[in-house]
């Protein structure tokens, strides 16, 4: 881009909320879930995410692999988006048990999740291995939602030192053109309560600010112990939030999802 060329304008996108089912709905149970998720967006309680099209929010599901493909079926023709858990660290075949990003783009997968912290210390995923799981998203045009944070309670400066440093690390020849980062305190995952709100918004800021030195457009959610008022806690700082358990009950994912409608927001910044 020359000096005489004009940057583009910032895009507008609205506020994401992510779920996660974890593994700890069968299959019959997934499938009565994405039921009522689908009467969500059909109350208008989600849009498709559009860039550009003031919409209102953005909802993404993330069911166990082998139930993508019923997600996909179930939520055909509405706005709701749906992902995946995790993705094998490179396209190769042989990888017994292992889902490759070309496969998951192939079932619709708009987003799929790298980095989590079960992943990191119950299935060895080293930073290694998150860079090519990121590395092989990006290459197959899914949008990593790579989650950050630290272990142990500290002040709120050296966690974003934390949070920014594994994040630079991750994307790091990447190719990644979007990401979104999820930002989930290790020690507040599962917690009663989330991480307090001047703790999340120094993280959020220093995320958001590591995005632009790396040049990359993404987004920043919110994950662990989130809930209704999270997101009133922490706008503007954060685009979204991350939900786990709490929002296996369609009705308490209805009142996040208004929350978030009634706050919206505006990203990359």
């Amino acid at each position: 881009m020359t000096s005489s060329t004009p940057a583009p304008a910032p895009v507008q996108r609205p506020p994401l909320v992510a779920v996660s089912l974890k593994a700890y709905l069968g299959a019959a149970a997934t499938a009565d879930w994405l039921t009522g998720v689908r009467d969500l967006a059909a109350g208008g309680a989600a849009t498709d995410g559009a860039e550009g099209a003031g919409a209102a929010v953005e909802l993404a599901v993330l069911p166990s692999f082998p139930l993508v493909p019923v997600a996909a079926r179930i939520l055909e023709g509405t706005a709701v988006a749906w992902g995946a858990q995790d993705v094998a660290p490179s396209d190769a075949g042989a990888q017994t048990g292992e889902v490759t990003a070309p496969l998951l783009a192939e079932l619709g997968c708009r987003y799929a999740v790298v980095g989590h912290a079960e992943r990191r210390a119950r299935f060895g995923d080293t930073d290694e291995v998150v860079r090519a799981k990121v590395g092989r998203l990006a290459a197959a045009g899914v949008v990593p939602l790579l989650c950050v944070g630290e272990t142990e309670r500290v002040p709120a400066q050296e966690a974003a030192d934390v949070a920014a440093a594994q994040l630079a690390d991750a994307l790091a020849g990447s190719g990644a053109t979007d990401v979104v980062v999820g930002y989930e305190p290790v020690w507040a995952i599962g917690a009663p309560k989330p991480a307090g709100p001047d703790h999340v918004v120094a993280v959020a800021d220093r995320l958001h600010a590591a995005l632009a030195e790396l040049g990359v457009p993404g987004r920043v959610v919110y994950g662990g112990a989130a809930g209704p008022g999270t997101l009133t806690a922490l706008a503007p700082a954060v685009d979204g939030v991350f939900l786990g358990r709490f929002a296996h009950d369609v009705a308490a994912l209805g009142e996040v999802l208004a929350e978030a409608r009634r706050l919206g927001a505006a990203v990359p910044r």
